[in-house]
This record gives C-alpha cells, structure tokens and sequence, in this order.
C-alpha cells in the first residue's frame, strides 16, 4: 500500500510542518503522519508569532527557506517590533495571528509542496533493525518503511490533562494522547523524563468591557517576518492590557489545595518563563497585581486568548477570579485553562544533527526534546528535516554554529547542556547577539539555504542586492558631507550641539539621538539617494544605519567568534576514549563520556569541564 519514504514526519505541528517541507522541498520523499489531519499546525496555546529572541528565529527559518516567516505574514492580525528602544540586537518581531487562517495557510502550503504525502493515525512505534530506524507502525497496524524517521511528538506523549483535581489522558484538549513510542525507546535505553505546560481560558470577547482596559495597538508602520513578497498589514485587531488584583488572586488561592501542581499530581518541570497564574501568586507573594493580555484569536472570531492566566485551577475557581479583574465583570467562558503533562528525552542524547545517538536514522524535534515555544519547536524540525534529507542522500550533515544563528545557539544548548525543564529562547542566550540581528538574517543565511536547494536564485539575488546597496550607502555616508546651514537648526531642537564646518555624514550619524531619518530629512544628497532606491530603499537605509552606529562592536564580536572558532574546528572523534584520561576530572571524564561532543568548542561549554580539562584534551591530541 505504501512506498518506502525517504523520510517520515511523524506530528504536524510547528516541527512536524518545518520537517516536512524541508525534506521534501529539497528532492527527499517525504510522509507527514498526523493523528487528525484538521489540527496540522494548530497553535496550541497563543495566537502569536515572534517575541523577544523568538523572532529572531522566525527570520532565521524564513531566510534558509521554511514556511513559517511566510505563513505568520499571511495569518497576522497584529505586528509589533518589541524592544524598539534598545540596540538593534534586541528588536524582536512579533505578530498576533488569526489562529485558523494560519492553520489553513500552512496545510495550503504543505498541500503545494512536491514529493509530499499525508497520512491520518497515530504512530505506536518504530520499525528497528540493528541499531537503525527503518519507518513507523500505526496504531491501524500499517508497516510504513522509510530511510529516517523525525519524531515531533509535542505534548502528545502519554500526554495527561488536568483541571483542578481531574485529570484524563489527552495530548491537547479534546485530543487522545499517544502511546508506545517511549515505552519502546526506553527498551532500547533511551533516557526519558516527564515535562510540564499549561494554558489559559479562552473567553466570549462579546462579553468583555474594554472601556476599563488600556489599549494596545500594533505598529504605525507594520513590518513583517518574510523576506519574500508577503504584504505588510494595512489593517490591524488591538490587543488590551488589564490586571489581575489582591481579590483576584485571593479567589485563586482557595483553590490552592486542589491545584495538581501544588498537591503533587504533577510531576514535570513547568517554564521558568511563563509560569501560570497559580505559580505567580506563590513566588511573587509580594505582588499585588500581574498583567493579563487580551489576545484576539482571530478576524472573525469573537474568542478571547486570556494572556497571563494560564491555570490548572478547578472551572469554578477560574470563573470567578476571572470576573473580578477590570473588564471581566460579566465574562462567558469558552473552554477552561489547564495544565498537561507529557514525556520528553533529556536532548543530551542527542548530535548537533538532531539525530539520536542509540538510533540511526532517528531524530528528534520540537518538545520531545524539551523546548517551549512555536518558534524553538520550528527551528528545529527544519534541521531535523534538512539533516534527515542529506544523510539519506549521502550528503554532509548541516549544522549552524552559535555565531552563525540563534538556531545554532538552540540546538547546541540543547545537546550540549541538556535541559531539566522546558527551554526558552532569549537574547541573553546568545553571546554573538550584535551579529545575530533579526534585520541580517537573510544576509547570514540565505545563501547557506540557497546552497543547500532550499531558497530560491530569487531570494539569493534579493540578498546579493541588500549587501550591495547598504554597502553603497554606507560608503556614500563615509564620504559625503553636509554643512552647518543643512543640520544645525535640526540638531539644535535634539539638543545636539552644532557643527562649525562641512563635516561627513557618518560623523553626524555617529552621535546617539542622530538618526538616518534624521539625516534624510534635513540632507537633499541623503534624500536624493533614498528615493533613488526604490522600494526597499527603508530596509536599506535601516541596514546601513546599524552598520555605521555598531561597527565598532560587530567587528569586536566578529574577532571574538574568529577566534572562538579555533576550538570549533578541532573535531573529536565518537570514540574518543575519555576514561583513559587520568588528569581529567572525574566529573568532566563522566559528561564527555556521555554527551560525546563533536568539537572541542562543543566540549568547552558542557558544564562541569574546566578549562584545565580543556588542556589536558588539546595536549592529548597533540595541540
């Protein structure tokens, strides 16, 4: 009945989707196996895109070729860049979306996509033959053979639902959890733990008060994620900002002794990061009030995501908290929140591939591997699916390092230090934030996608023009001057002191409140050579302007990552022999053995390995 497959994709949700479409873009024959084919893509918690880091890697999927950038900019009801006044290492994009249009948008996409098939059931287990993954069995009993295998299982993994003091199987609400997939690997010995996440209620937003919320509008002038052709929004759906209050939260607490979390029913680590309103109460006990969000889910729908009120509480409790904060008097609820817990396995088990070390041929991507997050989840099902692609093809594995990609800076997180619970993206993560910018992500990766066979000659001309027209602008700045009669009324109302003779323009931008807009607006050459570029002359200009007023700090984080990557070339072999290293610690012999990393830079950032033992390898080897 079936073919064999080069690669199976077993869950379309944000990995399983970006998996998917990578193999198969790039020549791979490619099955996408989901337990219900009218939930592909569904955002499970809210309807957002983007975020601080988070959408760094939106652009970052988009610039090597995946879908997301492209199907976030079709579904947007909303686009914010976050962090506006901070560096241009912090601007992070974010869109609120039309929960069931983006659905719709990336089912239409993959639909579109050669060399890929669909199928509906739930994958029970794998097929195995000496050490290697040879396709899936289904719940129906289908024998599906295939060259790799990419497990995104989500929450779905003897996934547990709980409200209050009930608790029933599910891997999301009114969906059945799968079974039999970690029972197996554990057989084989893989490591397994058990995670924890939750959601919020959604509510009739027909029966909220906005009057007494504060309204929260998107951009004046909306960007987008996508590189490509995607059309900015020219209408936008606000958000709204209220809070919660000390009633609220002391109606939250008479819920407390039935809580899972708090009575010992849940076992998973929940996010740090976004913790639920329950967990806010007890850790932040000194707060007499948190924010809550009111996020539309879509154009036409009056269903309210109630940002910042995820919960577990019994139904009971959530209603009438609910209706104690400003705006909620007479809220309708749709559905409650609650908490699911559900099965991971420590991503130390893992290569830089995402292919696992006890399976050939298996990899894993998204929350099986211990992240939160549609944008975490994404990125790693396109590396999944990209390195499932070419090692079917005999090709070299693909892999990003942390100076070329927040993507790389994930991954190696990931497989070199574990998690112990669910892994969020930040800025901070990143030492190299100043060259990993969200603007210079085509520039840093699409022609590695092009070379791959995922982005197009046309996407790799639109960069080739980008570098060369900001390089064109920044050069007319370091030549070009302006004179006092142009700037100095200008720079007199910023309370800039005036100059006294022509002087060059990237003197004049060099200052901190001098924007290019600045410059534009007071310079006819400036002017002149903006309207000279067309239509992409503002995504020029903000390039050049990032490259003259940082250049100082991009080049000292370009010396430092030239000269971090020594260690990264220095490759270790899988059977380096760590044991019969006496002057290593014991503790560093422990790790390297297990997580056996690929490189010496790999090695130097396990935790527990000193520099000394950094030494003691590099002499061993005979560096």
């Amino acid at each position: 009945m079936f073919p064999e497959y080069d690669v199976i994709v077993v869950g379309a949700g944000h990995a399983g989707c970006e998996a998917a479409a990578a193999a198969a873009n790039l020549g791979s024959k490619t099955l996408l196996v989901t337990m219900n084919m009218q939930t592909i893509a569904q955002m499970s918690c809210n309807p957002a895109m983007g975020g601080i880091a988070k959408g760094q890697i939106v652009r970052e999927i988009d610039a090597l070729g995946g879908y997301s950038g492209i199907v976030s900019d079709k579904s947007a009801i909303q686009f914010k860049m976050l962090n506006r006044s901070k560096g241009p290492a912090m601007w992070s994009p974010r869109t609120q979306n039309d929960r069931m249009l983006f659905a719709a948008e990336w089912r239409s996409m993959l639909e579109k996509t050669p060399n890929l098939d669909f199928w509906q059931d739930m994958v029970s287990g794998l097929i195995i033959n000496n050490g290697k993954a040879y396709g899936v069995v289904t719940g129906m009993g289908q024998h599906i053979r295939s060259k790799s295998v990419v497990l995104t299982n989500g929450t779905f993994l003897n996934g547990i639902i709980h409200i209050g003091e009930k608790n029933f199987g599910g891997g999301r609400a009114g969906e059945k959890a799968a079974t039999g997939i970690t029972e197996q690997l554990i057989d084989i010995g893989f490591e397994a733990g058990r995670m924890k996440t939750g959601t919020p209620p959604r509510v009739d937003g027909r029966s909220l008060d906005y009057s007494q919320m504060i309204i929260q509008p998107g951009d004046e002038q909306p960007d987008k994620f996508s590189y490509t052709d995607t059309k900015p929004l020219t209408t936008q759906i606000p958000c709204w900002l209220t809070h919660t209050s000390d009633e609220v939260h002391d109606i939250l607490r008479t819920g407390f002794d039935k809580s899972p979390m708090f009575s010992g029913r849940i076992q998973g680590l929940g996010p740090r990061y976004c913790p639920s309103i329950e967990d806010k109460i007890d850790r932040f006990s000194d707060k007499n009030q948190h924010q809550i969000f009111v996020e539309p889910e879509g154009w036409d729908t009056v269903e309210i995501y109630v940002n910042g009120f995820s919960t577990s509480l019994p139904e009971d409790v959530q209603m009438k908290a609910l209706r104690k904060i400003k705006g909620f008097e007479k809220v309708k609820m749709f559905r409650p929140g609650y908490a699911i817990e559900y099965d991971y396995f420590p991503p130390t088990q893992l290569g830089l591939t995402l292919e696992t070390k006890l399976l050939e041929n298996l990899y894993f991507a998204g929350q099986i591997n211990g992240t939160t997050g549609y944008e975490e989840a994404a990125c790693q099902g396109l590396m999944a699916g990209i390195n499932a692609h070419r090692k079917v093809h005999t090709q070299e594995r693909f892999i990003l390092t942390r100076s070329d990609a927040y993507i790389g800076v994930l991954i190696d997180d990931l497989v070199t230090k574990g998690t112990e619970e669910p892994y969020r993206m930040f800025t901070s993560r990143a030492e190299f934030r100043t060259l990993l910018r969200q603007d210079n992500a085509d520039v840093r990766l699409t022609p590695i996608g092009y070379k791959l066979g995922l982005a197009s000659k046309e996407r790799m001309d639109k960069v080739e023009t980008k570098i060369a027209e900001s390089a064109r602008i920044v050069k007319f700045f370091k030549e070009t001057s302006v004179s006092p009669d142009e700037v100095n009324i200008g720079l007199a109302a910023l309370n800039s002191s005036p100059i006294n003779q022509k002087v060059k323009l990237s003197t004049v931008l060099s200052r901190p409140q001098i924007s290019i807009e600045f410059l534009k607006e007071n310079s006819n050459s400036v002017k002149q050579l903006h309207d000279s570029l067309g239509a992409s002359a503002n995504e020029y200009f903000t390039t050049a302007e990032i490259l003259m007023k940082y250049e100082g700090y991009i080049h000292k984080e370009e010396e430092m990552a030239y000269k971090l990557s020594r260690f990264e070339n220095i490759e270790l072999f899988d059977n380096f022999n760590y044991n019969g290293l006496q002057s290593l610690s014991t503790e560093a012999r422990q790790k390297l053995t297990r997580i056996r990393p690929r490189t010496l830079g790999q090695a130097s950032r396990i935790s527990g390995v000193s520099p000394s033992d950094i030494s003691v390898i590099l002499v061993h080897i005979g560096r």
